[in-house]
């Protein structure tokens, strides 16, 4: 691994930002973990630096300041209505989080995209149908971010994971620069964290946006139902 770098997570306490926070200080780097508001019962590994900050409309250089990376694993909730009305967490809040690491000299920045705001033919019929359209305000967000990205003049990633699942890591998934097989669309907080982290610490993926996904028992099933509980 490259020399140890410290890492500022926004998104710290959601289901793969905490697990970047937890491999990236098992890995020995320094954490600093954003958030807008900390739970009471905030469970972060001991050492870990927190700062609140909106990012929408607070200053950020404060948080920006004295690190090597930045990694965003902001999002919104998936129920319905956040997704008819999405905060602009994605365009604005990332290009509010880029002037800052601008105005600080911080080049490396490492965001969570989607792998379906470059592909709508994954999964079942039902979760094509259903789940994908539902998710257009969000996807055409990511689709801004990236390109704002592209022409920052940052060190950057835009990281497309599949249909997110919270579990642990499983060392092999699909990673790559061509969109994951039809039928292999879900991804683990735990492989999307240790990817994420990778990017960060040892500037794998530079200036690219890799899908990744794996194939995971069931998946078909569960994305059924996903769609069905969506539509309800």
């Amino acid at each position: 691994m490259a020399d140890k770098r410290r890492i500022l997570v926004f998104g710290a306490q959601g289901a793969t930002g905490s697990e970047v926070v937890r491999q990236a200080v098992a890995a020995g780097h320094p954490v600093r973990a954003s958030e807008y508001r900390f739970r009471k019962d905030a469970d972060l590994p001991p050492g870990v630096e927190r700062m609140e900050a909106d990012v929408l409309s607070g200053d950020l250089r404060p948080l920006v300041r004295g690190v090597d990376a930045v990694i965003s694993c902001l999002g919104v909730p998936n129920d319905p209505a956040t997704l008819l009305n999405p905060p602009p967490l994605y365009v604005e809040g990332t290009t509010r989080i880029v002037e800052a690491m601008q105005a600080e000299g911080v080049r490396r920045i490492v965001v969570i995209s989607a792998a379906f705001v470059a592909v709508t033919d994954r999964g079942p019929a039902l979760f094509r149908t259903a789940v994908i359209p539902s998710l257009t305000r969000v996807l055409d967000q990511m689709r801004g971010m990236e390109a704002m990205l592209r022409v920052s003049g940052l060190d950057w990633t835009a990281v497309r994971p599949g249909w997110l699942m919270k579990a642990e890591a499983s060392g092999d998934p699909y990673v790559g620069e061509e969109p994951f097989p039809p039928d292999v669309i879900r991804a683990r907080t735990g492989d999307v964290a240790a990817l994420l982290l990778d990017c960060a610490a040892n500037d794998a993926w530079l200036r690219k946006a890799p899908f990744i996904a794996r194939d995971e028992p069931g998946a078909m099933e569960s994305n059924v139902r996903v769609a069905l509980e969506m539509l309800s």
